[in-house]
């Protein structure tokens, strides 16, 4: 018996996150100003309202062509990738989480020019980080643990 593809449930989820994603950035730009900072949980997480056009840690900064050729690349390969793997759930999850991550921070770089981050870790040298990048993180990780688990089987 041939498993069903996962393609209806992965768009469901991509479109989610990305909604969720654009929500939140949406809320902190609405509420707190410009390199502001509101506490999340005391001693753990603040909201931060910061604008980044680069990537983690700022890394090259301003070069927006470069994450735009980069996303186009990333989104053609993720969604191959998701077609050739679509009967796989593992799979599935990690590249719609990658997908998520990579459109949601692509229509900010694409609408503004720079991407809000807002998740900051207090007493934690980790660079803020939005939805979007948390989807893309668990995403990765997931296809870590997928690829790592077939090498073992073979």
């Amino acid at each position: 018996m041939k498993k069903q593809s996962l393609l209806p449930w992965s768009l469901i989820l991509i479109v989610g996150l990305i909604i969720v994603d654009q929500i939140v950035k949406h809320w902190v730009t609405s509420n707190i100003p410009l390199n502001g900072s509101r506490t999340f949980i005391l001693g753990l997480l603040d909201l931060d309202n910061l604008h980044n056009t680069g990537a983690a840690w700022s890394m090259l900064e301003g070069r927006q062509w470069f994450f735009a050729v980069i996303t186009v690349i990333a989104i053609i390969v993720v969604a191959y990738l998701m077609w050739k793997n679509r009967r796989s759930a593992w799979m599935m999850t990690g590249l719609s989480l990658i997908m998520a991550g990579a459109v949601g921070n692509f229509i900010d770089r694409l609408s503004q020019g720079y991407v809000v981050d807002m998740f900051a870790l207090r007493n934690v040298n980790f660079p803020v980080f939005n939805v979007a990048d948390a989807c893309l993180t668990v995403g990765v990780f997931i296809m870590l643990i997928v690829v790592l688990k077939e090498d073992d089987h073979k």
